[in-house]
């Protein structure tokens, strides 16, 4: 019994302190939003001649929202003379490699690119439409995206610094009144981007590029061994070594790109999931080499560790509630002290406070007050969230022992109507406009 009570009491402190630290760190990230009065912002750069860029779309079954980002990207304000689009068909088997092909003979600059051999999953697909790149910046979007018509312009123009290796771009929930759980996702979304990378990239810290709506460089990504397929976050793992590198990834706020969140839990659950066990392998594989680094800045290298452990926050909330319940039935001595801190992690498990602080500006920052009502309801995210990621990280070590490396697509379910395919809202029916 008194064993236990060690184990309870050591477990306990190592959790506060734990949830303490990235408790800071959300306050620290929601002041330097709030009191920021201009963002760095690279929209302001002169002179600065357009480079020819590579937009690669990967697809697998997207029949359902193929047609919109092609036609997005065809009404982007870029020069057609300097742009190359590559549609890539990985195996589907519906009619996204129509749709792909329909589109490539319409307009010179979409080549549509059908995989049929080598390994599944989006990483295998990018490294191989990245030997067909031929312009200086390599852009990303998910299939199921709406770039607005300055989007291109927007994400190559931090490249005139020639330190940026990678820049990313906002992303914004079009579906937010799907359910509940869209609007949920909408306030989540607002205050990882809107504060946390914002943040992070004010700070000269450690800004994340995402593979959804970004872009890099493409000698930059050949220096560093280009994508890495044995990765779910093959964007997280890239992050990794351009950093390690010394290569800076920049955030661009303002360029809006719209996502379709899920509605539907379980299909949130396996969304979840998979970016839990990508990102906990990028832990292993690079938090090591990243401390050593000769590049980066002290306070890079915290960061960078905080971004690759922050899923370790659920467990350790588990654990440290866990052995609260421990300590507060065993009648130790100091009771009251225990009390205390069970009261102090009571509240880190049932309001989360930090996080909710920094969802509340995120909402205030978009002038969405509207959004704020659902900061209560968020608990039910939360919760769902931390089972969610329980859970994955289970699978992550399970498999680690089983060897199983299993890299097939792993897409989250589209919900839109067949219907609306071709019918964004963004693009005014299926033909190209302005957001």
């Amino acid at each position: 019994m008194v064993l236990l009570i060690i184990i309870s009491k050591l477990c306990l402190y190592a959790a506060i302190l734990f949830l303490a630290l990235y408790a800071i760190r959300h306050y620290i990230f929601a002041y330097s939003r709030f009191s920021l009065a201009r963002p760095r912002d690279t929209m302001d750069i002169v002179g600065f001649v357009m480079p020819r860029i590579t937009v690669l779309v990967p697809m697998h079954n997207e029949e359902r929202v193929a047609a919109d980002i092609l036609q997005a990207l065809i009404a982007c304000d870029y020069e057609w003379e300097k742009l190359q689009i590559i549609a890539i068909n990985d195996r589907s088997r519906d009619r996204t490699g129509a749709i792909i092909d329909e589109f490539a003979d319409a307009y010179p600059m979409i080549q549509s690119f059908h995989r049929t051999e080598g390994p599944g999953g989006k990483p295998a697909a990018l490294l191989a439409a990245s030997e067909m790149a031929t312009g200086e910046i390599v852009l990303l979007f998910d299939a199921d995206y709406y770039p607005g018509r300055a989007m291109l312009k927007m994400l190559v123009a931090p490249f005139a610094d020639p330190k940026v290796g990678a820049v990313m771009g906002r992303v914004v929930p079009h579906n937010v009144g799907g359910s509940l759980l869209a609007g949920l996702l909408s306030l989540e979304r607002a205050a990882g981007y809107q504060d946390g990378q914002q943040a992070r990239y004010n700070l000269g810290l450690t800004a994340q590029f995402g593979g959804t709506v970004g872009g890099v460089r493409r000698t930059a990504l050949m220096a560093v061994g280009g994508w890495n397929t044995d990765s779910l976050t093959e964007d997280t793992d890239l992050t990794c070594r351009l950093l390690e590198r010394g290569w800076e990834v920049a955030y661009v706020n303002r360029a809006e790109c719209y996502e379709e969140v899920p509605v539907a839990w379980p299909v949130r659950r396996n969304q979840l999931q998979r970016w839990v066990i990508g990102h906990n392998g990028c832990l292993h594989r690079y938090a090591g080499r990243l401390c050593r680094s000769r590049l980066l800045t002290r306070w890079q290298k915290i960061d960078a560790v905080f971004m690759l452990a922050c899923y370790w926050t659920a467990p350790v909330l588990v654990l440290g509630w866990l052995a609260s319940l421990v300590l507060y039935f065993a009648h130790t001595p100091d009771s009251w002290g225990f009390v205390a801190l069970l009261m102090f992690l009571g509240y880190q498990l049932f309001a989360n406070q930090a996080t909710f602080v920094e969802l509340g500006v995120a909402a205030m920052l978009d002038g969405s007050s509207r959004r704020i009502l659902l900061l209560p309801l968020n608990l039910l995210n939360f919760f769902s969230s931390t089972v969610a990621i329980c859970n994955a990280l289970w699978q992550f070590y399970l498999r680690r022992i089983t060897g199983d490396g299993n890299q097939e697509w792993r897409k989250t379910g589209r919900t839109r109507d067949e219907a609306d395919a071709g019918q964004s809202p963004f693009l005014g029916g299926g033909r190209g406009g302005d957001r």
